[in-house]
């Protein structure tokens, strides 16, 4: 079982952005930018275009609601997406808040955020959310 499926079922705390039964999203724990949130499909697959074609056009609309969450939580220019999948073998992808391209280049330095802090940011994004 991936550390991302763990986290799925609760195995491993996170911070919750928004969930249904088949996909969840929380904050990434080495985010480029506040807001940066990993989503997820429930049932464990490696490799994003391994998904079936129903379920891979339902991962990227609850990514989109998430994308939506998150830019009403963090007003920027867009949410950037990413899916690289080379880091945990289960699919995910990296929505981003941008206020530059830069904000995207995961070789930047990564922001260290108390606890208390990345609560707060999915809270908002979860709350945000929740009224889509």
């Amino acid at each position: 079982m991936s550390i991302f499926s763990k986290i799925a079922e609760g195995e491993i705390p996170s911070y919750k952005c928004a969930e249904n039964d088949e996909f969840y999203a929380f904050l990434d724990i080495n985010p480029l930018v506040k807001g940066h949130t990993l989503v997820i499909p429930r049932r464990e697959v490696d490799y994003i275009f391994d998904m079936e074609d129903d379920e891979i056009a339902r991962f990227q609309v609850f990514a989109k609601k998430v994308a939506i969450a998150i830019k009403k939580a963090f007003p920027c220019i867009k949410v950037g997406q990413a899916v690289l999948g080379l880091e945990v073998p289960h699919a995910h992808i990296h929505l981003v808040p941008m206020q530059s391209e830069k904000d995207m280049i995961f070789s930047n330095e990564k922001l260290s955020l108390p606890a208390d802090e990345m609560k707060s940011i999915a809270d908002a994004i979860y709350s945000e959310f929740k009224k889509l």
